[in-house]
């Protein structure tokens, strides 16, 4: 793991600024706390996966649990930004399926390798309840400035990120005998699409000191 590649430069930066939310945070956005907790897992998971690649130990496990465990825990930060009950506990009850079918796919079905099906599976959740929310921020009677909106950002990141990862995961179900060019250009592309989710997480974590700047210049 380098610290000056892209994806884990933007991944610390992204954590760094996560910590700037403790300061008076409001309520609305009380779902960002979570943020550096789950960010700094994200570095050691990166840092473990790094040391067991060079070790020559294999790291799929590593990755299929934490890549579902990723899934929850991004539901779970969605069902906090929605506003519909009904809708927040059927975010939920799918949160809970979900893992139980990804938990049984990684130990009785793809067992010794990336589980793909269920990885898959879960863009598809993602983006669905990504594209309610934004059904549900344009049914606000009120406007919403959407600069300065945290939770507009963290879905807009989700739903690019897991839109253009469901074609490709689905497709890995499909291919055999993938040459190494492909899987370089394969992950060049999931690169591309990290730097893009941690950027928009850390506009999302810095938007609100923009935010509440913006505030005490009206107030004067």
């Amino acid at each position: 793991m380098n610290f000056w590649d892209p994806y884990t430069f933007v991944l610390t930066v992204s954590f760094v600024a996560s910590l700037t939310v403790f300061y008076k945070l409001d309520p609305l956005d009380s779902f960002l706390k979570y943020f550096p907790p789950f960010l700094m897992t994200t570095l050691l998971v990166e840092v473990l996966g790094a040391w067991l690649n060079r070790t020559g130990r294999d790291n799929i496990l590593l990755y299929n649990f934490f890549s579902t465990f990723e899934f929850v825990y991004y539901l779970w930060i969605i069902s906090l930004i929605i506003i519909n009950t009904a809708a927040k506990r059927i975010i939920r009850i799918t949160m809970v399926v979900y893992f139980i079918i990804a938990l049984a796919n990684i130990l009785f079905v793809q067992k010794k390798v990336f589980h793909s099906v269920t990885y898959a599976f879960g863009c598809l959740v993602i983006t669905v309840v990504c594209i309610y929310y934004f059904l549900e921020l344009f049914r606000l009677p009120q406007s919403v400035r959407l600069s300065s909106s945290p939770a507009f950002w963290i879905c807009s990141g989700l739903l690019f990120f897991y839109i253009c990862g469901f074609p490709l995961f689905g497709l890995l179900n499909y291919w055999s005998g993938i040459s190494k060019l492909v899987v370089k250009n394969f992950g060049q592309i999931l690169t591309i699409l990290n730097v893009f989710l941690y950027s928009l997480f850390t506009l999302a974590f810095l938007c609100i000191r923009t935010r509440r700047y913006t505030l005490s210049q009206s107030s004067v």
